[in-house]
């Protein structure tokens, strides 16, 4: 809708972006129509509702019959659960109708497309689960691995990590609480990102009294050298679409702790085989799992070789074969 964001300049320097420049849903229809009739893809991938559900009508009303895919990559149903009665039923009609309309439907979890089609009374049949891509990041500087480790301020050993934005449905107040619950006091608890909860979290830190345990780095394009210089990485969402952060970890050989969440955390884990699992809310359970983990030695080669799994040329694939259908 709008070419604007953090990574729009690295995006720019490997494909084109078209700015559809429309600050507004209800333009969108126009604005796409008018692309499709000029340009006349072969095909078209839409991601995210309300994305998924125009697209297809948007394409038909255009009278331009490409291939069109729609894939969801979050959890609707818990998104908007608290958006009321009338939302709820937009949300229902309109993924009855888009998803209907469009030739593949993808979801990147096996738990999001019983989402999916629940939402659109479909069949699970209907669609299909590709996983989201996660690249291999080359190795960071020697440089920007000194500034990570200046940032962790403490011998490594008891270096945990999370990353992603400070927003609710990623509990960080719950693995703040769990830390703050660990036997070691040598332990270092680092927050990559940011967001609107990061007052609340420092706040929190505080009455826990832990704050001089705790590091809030801030956001960064790259968190590679953080996976890199920790200990364990820690999930603590209470769902998610996928859940790429645990990919990135085990890319750079970093043992995993996640919460049980919906969904996408089991299926990357295999039922815990290449990580711990907890219950979503279990501060007993959680602080219990990170000591666990702490005392384990890595299984690094493990680790990359199920990170593979999600390399970009094998997603790739799948959808190319999916719109070659």
């Amino acid at each position: 809708m709008q070419a604007r964001g953090e990574l729009l300049e690295e995006a720019n320097a490997f494909f084109p972006v078209i700015d559809l420049a429309t600050p507004r849903v209800r333009a969108l229809p126009f604005a796409l129509a008018r692309y499709l009739r000029r340009h006349r893809p072969d095909a078209l991938i839409a991601a995210m509702w309300p994305l998924t559900v125009i697209a297809p009508v948007v394409a038909r009303l255009a009278g331009h019959r490409c291939k069109i895919l729609v894939s969801e990559h979050g959890m609707l149903s818990a998104q908007y659960c608290d958006w009321g009665h009338w939302h709820h039923a937009l949300l229902r009609g309109s993924t009855a109708l888009g998803y209907r309309l469009a030739q593949q439907r993808v979801g990147v979890s096996s738990g999001l497309i019983q989402d999916m089609a629940g939402l659109a009374q479909m069949s699970s049949a209907d669609f299909h689960v590709i996983h989201n891509p996660v690249p291999m990041r080359p190795e960071p500087s020697a440089v920007a691995l000194e500034a990570a480790e200046a940032l962790w301020s403490a011998l490594a050993g008891g270096r945990i990590l999370t990353v992603g934005t400070m927003k609710a449905v990623k509990n960080h107040p719950f693995l703040l609480q769990a830390f703050a619950k660990l036997k070691r006091q040598d332990a270092r608890l680092m927050f990559v990102g940011d967001g609107a909860g990061r007052e609340a979290l420092l706040t929190l830190a505080r009455d826990l009294g832990v704050e001089d345990r705790v590091i809030l780095a801030g956001f960064h394009s790259d968190p590679t050298p953080f996976y890199m210089t920790a200990d364990l990485f820690v999930l603590s969402s209470n769902y998610e679409g996928f859940g790429n952060v645990i990919v990135e970890a085990m890319a750079c050989g970093t043992p995993v702790v996640s919460t049980d969440c919906p969904s996408g955390p089991r299926e990357i884990l295999v039922d815990g085989k290449y990580g711990k699992l907890v219950p979503v809310g279990d501060v007993e359970a959680m602080a219990n799992a990170i000591e666990a983990a702490l005392n384990e030695p890595a299984c690094v080669d493990q680790l990359k070789g199920r990170a593979a799994d999600f390399h970009p040329a094998k997603v790739a694939k799948a959808y190319l074969d999916l719109l070659a259908v």
